[in-house]
């Protein structure tokens, strides 16, 4: 089964629509190859240093390197892309607010078996969330070309509405396969893994993950992110990155303070909570 495919011309629409439908969006050559050249340069020592996974999960023959937005310029870039922000946005529009969940390298060297299939949102404890309610939205990008025998993502089509604790066979799942400088979405309820690497090169991706506000991110970006450094970077990344309220009340520091505020010392004296009336009338629409 050949797996759908989106020109690079695809508007958050058109991506969004995709992944309510099948779980998943690929759309080709989003920024030239060599924009993900420049971010593995940036990050190359910490490429180098990084350790192979400790299980089989993680891959005995696979490096993650984290701290993205601190490590590189062009990761921040990536991270705000507006076709990402765009798309996440319209696949968690049902929440008052997402943040940035992980950015991630992830180099899967030649030898490496294929990881299981899994749901990203499992890292949530398994909790069952209710079947269709989102509460992350993934990218890879692809800074290698993805192939079924470099080990190209495995995903399950459709399967974000399936029942939860399914288990795969290899042969149930399809590669994501797409040039450098594409992108593969998926829902964290989308069944998947790493495919197995037979070829004799490394395959690298880079995987950016959001998430609704309200739940815990998988990586601490307040600690990943030195704050003389966060102080540097622009608002609008500080808030995807956990500095500002989530959901109505959650975040904020000591007297109601807004965290961005917090980070950069300043005072002021509207300070107070969310915006009450937009969160009742979101739980009143899901209700109604």
């Amino acid at each position: 089964m050949a797996l759908e495919r989106l020109p690079s011309s695809a508007n958050p629409a058109d991506v969004a629509a995709a992944i309510g439908r099948d779980g998943y969006a690929i759309v080709e050559r989003v920024v030239a190859p060599e924009v993900l050249d420049r971010a593995r340069a940036e990050l190359q020592p910490h490429l180098d240093a990084t350790p192979f996974g400790p299980d089989d999960f993680a891959g005995r023959r696979t490096r993650r390197t984290g701290g993205l937005i601190a490590r590189s310029a062009t990761c921040r870039d990536i991270v705000m892309h507006p076709l990402v922000l765009g798309a996440v946005g319209q696949v968690l529009g049902h929440v008052t607010s997402f943040q940035l969940h992980l950015t991630q390298v992830i180099a899967i060297g030649p030898g490496e078996p294929a990881q299981t299939i899994h749901r990203d949102q499992w890292a949530f404890d398994f909790f069952p969330f209710p079947k269709g309610y989102e509460v992350q939205c993934n990218t890879i990008w692809a800074m290698t070309d993805f192939t079924d025998a470099n080990g190209a993502t495995r995903i399950v089509p459709g399967s974000h509405r399936f029942e939860d604790r399914r288990e795969f066979t290899y042969d149930q799942t399809e590669p994501a396969e797409m040039p450098a400088g594409s992108v593969l979405f998926y829902t964290g309820a989308l069944y998947h893994g790493a495919g197995a690497n037979r070829s004799d090169r490394v395959r690298s991706g880079l995987n950016v993950t959001y998430s609704v506000s309200w739940l815990r991110q998988e990586e601490n970006q307040y600690l990943s992110v030195p704050a003389e450094l966060a102080r540097t970077l622009p608002d609008e990344l500080l808030r995807l990155m956990g500095y500002a309220r989530g959901a109505y009340a959650l975040g904020y520091v000591d007297d109601l303070r807004d965290p961005l505020d917090a980070l950069r010392g300043v005072v002021k004296n509207d300070i107070g909570l969310g915006d009450l009336d937009a969160a009742t009338a979101r739980v009143r629409q899901r209700a109604g």
